[in-house]
């Protein structure tokens, strides 16, 4: 697994299309529940029109984005009632506070708890894990994305609020080849129920 230095390149590494497996702790109801889904991650490069937009929607100054991704995703979970479905796309930018870009701010256009646009705070710990932790008016998320290889990722997050929840995702990347691109589009499906 090559060094990840920078939360930029946690992001670089996790472009392409992934398999999730996942296991969410409803702790109200005291029970489990599986679900399955398809993500694709699509790096976006800092002068991106979508990502400038974005900064400018959080009043943040534009030339401080180093970078970001586009997500997409579609999949379901035991629960489900007929015909729902969990799918859909979000965009994240990254602003890093520190010279190492190992810390900063995570904007994305729809956030994990709540659908509105959110601002979160990203760092990458000494074991190259992404700590993404986000509030919210009414709960608070923490999730922890971390690579066994460069083909599975782990992912944990924690809901606490109005509903508290506690999930463990393994992500497998398909056709195990990494894409680097910083294009824009992606052609597959893809689905996390955490955004990314």
């Amino acid at each position: 697994m090559d060094q990840i230095d920078n939360a930029l390149t946690f992001f670089r590494l996790s472009a392409g299309s992934w398999r999730s497996q996942r296991t969410s702790h409803h702790l109200l109801h005291r029970r489990a529940e599986a679900g399955g889904s398809l993500i694709e991650v699509a790096m976006l490069s800092p002068d991106d029109p979508r990502l400038v937009a974005m900064a400018n929607l959080h009043n943040q100054n534009p030339s401080e984005v180093v970078g970001g991704c586009h997500v997409r995703w579609g999949g379901s979970m035991a629960w489900d009632k007929h015909g729902e479905a969990h799918e859909g796309e979000s965009m994240f930018a990254l602003i890093p506070t520190d010279t190492e870009g190992r810390q900063g701010l995570l904007l994305r256009d729809r956030g994990y708890a709540e659908t509105a646009p959110v601002a979160g705070n990203f760092r990458l710990d000494q074991e190259g894990s992404l700590w993404l932790t986000t509030s919210y008016e009414t709960m608070a998320s923490e999730e922890r994305f971390w690579f066994v290889s460069p083909n599975i990722r782990l992912r944990s997050s924690t809901v606490e609020g109005l509903s508290n929840t506690a999930s463990l995702c393994i992500e497998t990347r398909l056709n195990g080849d990494q894409q680097s691109s910083t294009s824009s589009s992606s052609n597959g499906i893809a689905t996390s129920l955490l955004g990314w």
